[in-house]
């Protein structure tokens, strides 16, 4: 059960079993939280007992939206029907539009016996839910990282301040930076104005006005909410502060699909159904 504090509203995560059998901990997705345009899910995989996850995600379709993953600990194996292979490691990620569709398996590989990783789910929009699928895929070292005194900020998607990702999101705009704030420090950032914006704290916990938020907990950063300041705890925190332009269609969504009417949820099925689902390939774009 979420609660509202002082305007703050807070959703702890919930473990909930995908895949094979492995656990992740959902915010958005979630019963208490079916989504928050244009974000469609949030899963976070934290373990460091392999039988959490060594089932893996094995072959699944995906059709409609984007799916983001990211690398904190550990590897994720990946393949998918048209050939394409790799292998994510820590402080990487990599940006899948399915689009169209793209059948692909998701295998998660320990280091130490530590995993820890982001799956984000990103609507597209009507116009581009049938579009080419594509691939990007960067190291960790793609990734710029502005260092001030009282915290760092990791950029993964989009800009923070004149620091630029080497992903980008022209269709809804989406920023998603990992940061990392001192203890009892602050860290002060403003909203794109018009955005649905959240925060999630995975390590430490930290203070939004007079409300405590706790780790493996969701922050809903609105429309209207213009900048926040959120104070790091006794130990620090670490959190992921993403923003999005809200897309304001009708969401259909079956499972891995996610589109705007029943009919053409039907229509993936039948697609998945009868081997015709993946109508174009797409290839991984990597950094150099």
């Amino acid at each position: 059960m979420d609660t509202a504090v002082n305007s703050v509203r807070i959703i702890p995560a919930v473990a909930v079993p995908e895949g094979a059998g492995v656990t992740v901990y959902r915010t958005i997705g979630s019963p208490v939280l079916r989504d928050y345009d244009p974000f469609l899910l949030l899963d976070h995989i934290s373990s460091d007992k392999p039988e959490d996850y060594k089932a893996g995600f094995p072959s699944h379709p995906h059709r409609g939206f984007t799916t983001f993953t990211y690398m904190i600990d550990g590897h994720m194996e990946h393949q998918d029907n048209m050939g394409n292979s790799g292998d994510l490691g820590p402080g990487s990620a990599q940006w899948m539009k399915a689009a169209s569709g793209i059948i692909h398996s998701e295998m998660p590989k320990q280091k130490n016996g530590l995993m820890r990783g982001f799956q984000l789910w990103i609507n597209l929009p009507a116009a581009h839910k049938m579009d080419h699928p594509e691939y990007q895929e960067y190291p960790a070292e793609a990734f710029p990282v502005v260092k001030m005194q009282d915290y760092t900020v990791k950029v993964l998607i989009g800009r923070f301040a004149d620091t630029s990702a080497p992903i980008t999101d022209e269709l809804t705009g989406v920023s998603y930076y990992d940061v990392q704030v001192q203890p009892g420090k602050y860290f002060q950032h403003r909203l794109p104005a018009g955005n649905n914006s959240f925060l999630y704290v995975f390590e430490g916990d930290g203070q939004l006005g007079e409300q405590r938020v706790p780790l493996h907990s969701w922050v809903p950063l609105g429309a209207d909410e213009g900048s926040f300041d959120f104070v790091a705890g006794k130990k620090g925190a670490r959190l992921l502060v993403v923003s999005g332009k809200p897309i304001g269609e009708p969401v259909a969504r079956y499972g891995p699909f996610v589109m705007n009417t029943r009919e053409q949820i039907d229509q993936a099925m039948q697609d998945f159904q009868s081997n015709n689902f993946v109508r174009d390939r797409a290839w991984i774009k990597r950094n150099q």
